[in-house]
């Protein structure tokens, strides 16, 4: 294993401290006038999304967390058990509901998403970040509302709930960012 020193910190780094592994989201070099400069970072607990502030002597030193990330494609749901399938192995990967995360509820089978993975032990999975999903229930849209900025919601394949403008109607397919949840536009 390859140590780090706070110093090295960048975002997206990660690393173990007291036996959990943190992913650093936001670092900032601080020297001030008098005393010591020092790190204040942002960092998030890659097991349960934990956020925490705080700062470090640049010259501490933590051992590097190397997270393993592979292509699985989501094949289908059992009862709150949703199956992954190794893209070199094909070997079936089951996954509880709790480690999909809220991007999940877009994502549609034979999609494939990356698995997150520390010494063997999945965490988490992260989803492409914008799916194409066909509205299959909405209001019916009004003729000529294409200007106005005024929002309804929709349902999409997956079941999920979205916003969308008013022109938009069932069957149309559109572009949802899955980190935010918001629309993005008509799919090409």
């Amino acid at each position: 294993m390859a140590t780090i020193t706070a110093g090295d910190f960048r975002n997206g780094k990660t690393f173990e401290m007291d036996g959990k592994v943190y992913q650093v989201v936001e670092f900032q070099h601080v020297k001030p006038g008098k005393g010591a400069a020092f790190v204040r970072t942002k960092m998030k607990n890659v097991i349960t999304g934990g956020v925490t502030e705080t700062s470090f002597n640049p010259t501490a030193k933590f051992e590097e967390a190397t997270i393993d990330r592979r292509d699985m494609q989501y094949t289908y749901a059992d009862g709150d058990l949703y199956h992954f399938m190794d893209q070199e192995t094909y070997d079936d990967v089951p996954l509880n509901k709790d480690l999909l995360g809220d991007a999940f509820r877009f994502v549609t089978e034979n999609t494939v998403c990356k698995v997150l993975s520390y010494k063997g032990s999945v965490f988490g999975i992260e989803c492409p970040n914008f799916m194409d999903l066909v509205v299959t229930k909405t209001e019916p849209g009004l003729a000529g509302n294409t200007a106005t900025n005024t929002l309804k919601p929709a349902t999409v394949e997956t079941g999920a709930e979205v916003k969308v403008p008013l022109f938009i109607n069932e069957g149309d397919k559109i572009q949802i960012d899955t980190r935010t949840g918001e629309y993005i536009g008509r799919a090409k």
